[in-house]
């Protein structure tokens, strides 16, 4: 959840970064370019890390790194700081997530059941927390880096006290001595990887562009659009935490097929009609739909034989969060040569992508 606090607080306050430095959407871009580099290039190492500090106290260090940064991002002298600081916020966000999915991977292992939905339906409802209590504290007038200074502190202990309750499991401990900590992608992992680049690029845009597009285009106050972001994340939620029950009873191929086309419809219509309450339902219904990518795609790689867990997820989130390194600029350039609408077109091709994709993925092993 407290990935997903720190994920909403970011969205919500895009704007607020916008208009604190002044900056084109072409900037804007090159910014959160900089954070999808600092993501990727974390993920080379972030098996290792584990792998020697075990998934609690990677955990606790990537926690309190990400909040801190977060929490002073508005208080930079210029543009160029910013832009080191977002490198790192990436990489550290990049080294908790692993951190937490290696964990969510082993406890469904030991549980013998799903799990993994549940879990990344807390982080959804970290997301909608974070942007609901920007949307609030906008309301109620209180300054944008008061809010983050308070919201990133909460988070930093809130991370380091449930990182203690964390298992001692490191990355290789339970793969058969597996030393590995970073398997290059390819063939079954390649796939995997691919179609997780598809779903992050798609949940990507929405977090970083989202509440700007309901502001600038679609006319809403930066308070009411922050819970369009909120929308999007709680419904996610709602989803995920469905998904370990739909998992166990149904094919997981029909389940991304009919998700990522279902957003896909969505965001076109919420792109044709820019009204704001066509793009409310519109979100509600994509987040619901991305909600099963990152569950069964993530729990897919862990079953790939010969690699572990930590590496395995390293490995296909380095793909799948070049999505994240990729989609900045890409939507800076189509907002900067078209429009901002336009630019999130990219959402509904990379969901259709993954919806047809989804034919590829392997299916779960029976119990």
């Amino acid at each position: 959840m407290a990935l997903g606090v720190i994920a909403g607080t970011w969205g919500a306050h895009i704007p607020s970064l916008k208009a604190r430095y002044a900056l084109s959407e072409a900037t804007l871009s090159i910014v959160l370019l900089a954070a999808a580099i600092g993501t990727v290039s974390s993920l080379l190492v972030a098996g290792r890390v584990v792998g020697a500090l075990g998934a609690g106290r990677a955990t606790a260090v990537a926690g309190l790194a990400m909040s801190l940064l977060l929490g002073v991002v508005l208080e930079f002298p210029n543009v160029a700081v910013l832009l080191a600081a977002s490198l790192l916020f990436g990489a550290s966000t990049s080294l908790f997530d692993v951190s937490i999915n290696t964990e969510g991977s082993v406890l469904e292992t030991l549980a013998g059941r799903a799990v993994m939905s549940n879990l990344h339906g807390m982080f959804s409802v970290g997301g909608m927390t974070g942007a609901a209590l920007a949307s609030y504290m906008l309301k109620m007038g209180v300054a944008p880096r008061l809010q983050l200074f308070a919201v990133c502190g909460c988070v930093a202990i809130v991370a380091a006290v449930a990182a203690r309750g964390m298992l001692e499991t490191h990355s290789g401990s339970d793969d058969g001595g597996t030393k590995a900590h970073f398997a290059w992608p390819k063939g079954l992992l390649l796939v995997i990887g691919l179609l997780i680049f598809a779903g992050m690029t798609a949940e990507g845009v929405m977090y970083d562009w989202s509440v700007l597009y309901l502001n600038q285009d679609v006319g809403m106050s930066q308070a009411f659009a922050a819970l369009g972001y909120a929308i999007f994340s709680g419904a996610m939620a709602l989803s995920r935490f469905g998904g370990d029950h739909l998992r166990s009873r149904h094919s997981e191929r029909a389940l991304l097929r009919f998700g990522a086309g279902i957003a896909a419809i969505a965001m076109t219509i919420v792109l044709v009609c820019a009204n704001r309450w066509i793009a409310l339902v519109g979100f509600a219904i994509a987040g619901a739909g991305l909600a099963p990518v990152a569950p069964i795609l993530f729990n897919a790689a862990t079953r790939v034989p010969g690699v572990s867990r930590a590496a395995a997820i390293a490995s296909v989130t380095s793909i799948g969060y070049s999505g994240f390194m990729i989609g900045p600029p890409l939507i800076g350039a189509i907002a900067t040569a078209t429009s901002l609408t336009m630019a999130l077109g990219v959402v509904v091709l990379a969901a259709g992508f993954l919806a047809y994709g989804a034919r590829l993925v392997p299916e779960k092993r029976q119990t």
